[in-house]
């Protein structure tokens, strides 16, 4: 790759510095979209020996890209976000990607096509991820920044995402017993 290119390509990524979502960190301040994608990357890393069937190179390459649609965006959280949304994001992430160099347009373009249809382990893996992540970043910051849908939310998302691993579904109860542990001193 041309060293111009490679630059222009690293300027798209390095607005997810500054992209905030919508979790804060447990030291209270927003957290960037690029930090949420390099933590999903290192749990695909730690969970490697609990998926020996799954190509965890490939799940680590979809944590690293899947937000890079946030570059021209920002964040939309979930909830939030709607039909128009996603097809705004998934058009102008691809009208990117048709800028790369070949090889990896068409590698990334298979990538956020395989994520998108959910049906090979490691898209499985991806999600489950992706989703667990935030509900772990909730657990840890201050319960003044939650908004007041996440009190139940944090309780059930991401549920439909582990079903398929028994380990997921097992670290998906740690993580909503450490959500209702935040949440026992609250009176609705």
């Amino acid at each position: 790759m041309e060293p111009r290119k490679l630059l222009d390509i690293l300027d798209i990524g390095e607005r997810l510095k500054d992209a905030t979502r919508h979790c804060y960190t447990s030291q209270g301040r927003h957290e960037s979209v690029a930090e949420h994608s390099w933590r999903c990357a290192l749990m695909a890393y730690f969970l490697k020996d609990e998926f020996p069937q799954a190509d965890m190179n490939k799940v680590i390459t979809m944590c690293i890209i899947h937000d890079l649609g946030e570059s021209f965006t920002g964040d939309i959280p979930t909830f939030d976000k709607t039909q128009e949304d996603e097809k705004r994001e998934d058009y102008l992430l691809k009208e990117w990607l048709k800028l790369l160099p070949q090889d990896y347009s068409l590698e990334m373009l298979a990538l956020f096509d395989e994520m998108a249809k959910r049906e090979t382990i490691e898209a499985k893996l991806f999600k489950a991820i992706d989703s667990l992540e935030a509900l772990i970043q909730h657990n840890e910051s201050d319960l003044k920044t939650w908004s007041e849908n996440e009190y139940e939310l944090n309780k059930v998302y991401a549920d439909d995402k582990v079903a398929f691993s028994k380990y997921l579904t097992e670290l998906r109860e740690e993580v909503r017993k450490d959500t209702i542990e935040k949440l026992k001193n609250v009176t609705p």
